[in-house]
């Protein structure tokens, strides 16, 4: 089983110029990263609605794994 949990929503995101290019966001669950994968090609063209959706789901997955290394790390904000 995967420690990774994939953004629902982006299966429909497929590259502009007609490849197989398929893209993935998913948090690491256990230590809160975010792994983006560009599937089975280097980049990807997208359109700009497949970019917002894209990037919505990058906005995501980051404030989930904010939550995540909230209750692992203390804050290191107002450190000196």
């Amino acid at each position: 089983m995967s420690a990774f949990a994939s953004e629902p929503g982006l299966e429909d995101i497929r590259d502009a110029a007609g490849h197989d290019t398929e893209v993935d966001v998913a948090v690491h669950l256990h230590h809160g990263t975010v792994r983006l994968s560009i599937l089975w090609k280097q980049e990807i063209l997208l359109n700009a609605d497949d970019a917002d959706q894209l990037a919505q789901a990058l906005q995501r997955a980051a404030e989930q794994a904010r939550r995540i290394t909230a209750t692992r790390e203390p804050d290191r904000s107002t450190s000196t």
